[in-house]
């Protein structure tokens, strides 16, 4: 067995070892199970059962995972991404009111939208089209929004009637907590210690447990919570997408699923080095193992599902094959009977990670071009529209609107490709139709 498993991930032609790869894919885990906890506490905003939720997230993110190992054979995981669920939860559900059972159909919609594009190459087409610098901003924007987030709900952050946003009060045992766990995750990042998110987490777990900030569980380990809440909901009220509003916001569930993954799936190439002339090998088939898991996700009941930066770990400490992956798939099904732990990972747990995970994603905006403002003025727009309109899809549509209207100006227009120019159409629209919805 051992043997085959070499040969099928040709462990020997890159370099690497089946330990080491296990060690790289325990190494993911660890940087990115938060988002079990994380993802229930979000979605349970919209109304959603946590514990389903707690589940579908292990199922999704398992399924995602073994299939980008196995069929694409990169070391690249996926789960609910961090962004769209808060775009899913806040935005959709308690913004526009849509319950959550349509939104989950919006995102069951999306994905098969999805699988459809990806089987034609359009996704490809649409990739190559994306001018790299409004994919870096992109990434940064969503960043900025995930950590706004997680500030406002480690309540460091408030909100104020004068000056819109303050500095939350110093005087909540919540917020020192939040603090603490910050500083914490801080440490074990600059320090580059593996999982360094998760042990951040725990420890601001354990010390809001010993404070009494945080109610002791009374059990640890217990057999998975029920999917029976959310388990093919999706697919039940698939009828109730039957206006502008809805389509609008299975269009957004598609543009901003594309854009984080597809600028994550080449930031992590890049850094493992797979990448061969400006291009992905194999970018098809990890567009079509992450599309499925979107598809099975909305199903089973969570957020559009996406590649994850923190593969970046994996990929650090060596993780070059599918082994990494798939061995990060069984370590979240093995997550699947920690869900008491749920009960103890408050809002000030999670916000710590939802912050960090905002400057790994920040990291993408050196390699934008400032000095050329043609460039510069939609990049930021992206960038700052996200966590200041609190919508990822206007920040996206904001940048994409101005990005056409500036490189005329700067007489750069035939540098334009006909995918932008329509997108510029397509933005218009979206925001005339969300707007007057």
């Amino acid at each position: 067995m051992k043997e085959k498993i070499i040969s099928y991930f040709e462990i020997d032609k890159l370099n690497t070892t089946v330990k080491r790869e296990f060690l790289a894919g325990f190494t993911t885990f660890i940087s990115m199970a938060y988002i079990l906890f994380v993802n229930p506490t979000v979605l349970g905003a919209s109304g959603m059962d946590e514990g389903a939720v707690f589940t579908a997230t292990a199922l999704a993110s398992a399924l995602g995972c073994i299939l980008m190992g196995i069929f694409a054979k990169y070391p690249i995981a996926t789960a609910p991404a961090l962004g769209i669920n808060a775009f899913f939860a806040y935005s959709v559900c308690v913004g526009m009111g849509v319950p959550w059972e349509t939104a989950l159909a919006g995102v069951f919609v999306a994905s098969l939208i999805f699988i459809l594009i990806t089987i034609f190459k359009l996704r490809e087409l649409i990739i190559d089209a994306i001018p790299a610098d409004l994919k870096f901003a992109i990434s940064g924007g969503i960043g900025l929004f995930i950590a706004f987030l997680g500030l406002s709900e480690g309540g460091i952050i408030v909100s104020n009637e004068s000056t819109l946003v303050a500095l939350g009060p110093l005087n909540v045992g919540s917020t020192w907590l939040t603090i603490f766990g910050l500083v914490i995750t801080a440490i074990m990042m600059v320090r580059r210690v593996p999982g360094g998110i998760f042990i951040g987490m725990t420890a601001t777990t354990i010390l809001g447990l010993v404070t009494g900030l945080i109610d002791v569980p009374t059990k640890i380990i217990s057999g998975a919570p029920s999917l029976k809440p959310t388990f093919l909901v999706a697919l039940k009220h698939v009828g109730d997408i039957n206006s502008l509003q809805l389509w609008v916001v299975v269009l957004t569930f598609l543009l901003v699923t594309f854009f984080d993954t597809a600028g994550t799936l080449v930031g992590l190439a890049n850094q493992a080095g797979f990448m061969k002339d400006n291009k992905m090998p194999r970018v098809g088939k990890a567009l079509a193992a992450d599309s499925t898991a979107m598809l099975a996700g909305s199903l089973l009941g969570t957020s559009p599902v996406g590649a994850y930066v923190e593969s970046s770990a994996g990929i650090a400490v060596g993780g070059r094959s599918g082994l990494t992956a798939v061995t990060t798939g069984l370590f979240f099904i093995v997550g699947l009977f920690f869900s008491p732990l749920l009960s103890v990972v408050t809002s000030q747990v999670t916000a710590p990670a939802l912050i960090v995970v905002g400057v790994l994603m920040a990291q993408s905006l050196s390699q934008i071009k400032w000095k050329e403002m043609e460039i510069a003025i939609p990049s930021f727009l992206i960038l700052l529209g996200m966590p200041l309109t609190y919508s990822i899809s206007d920040g996206i549509a904001l940048g994409f609107i101005f990005y056409p209207i500036t490189m005329i100006a700067a007489k750069r227009g035939k540098e334009v490709s006909p995918i932008m120019y329509a997108l510029f159409f397509v933005f218009v629209g979206f925001m005339w139709i969300l707007n007057a919805s």
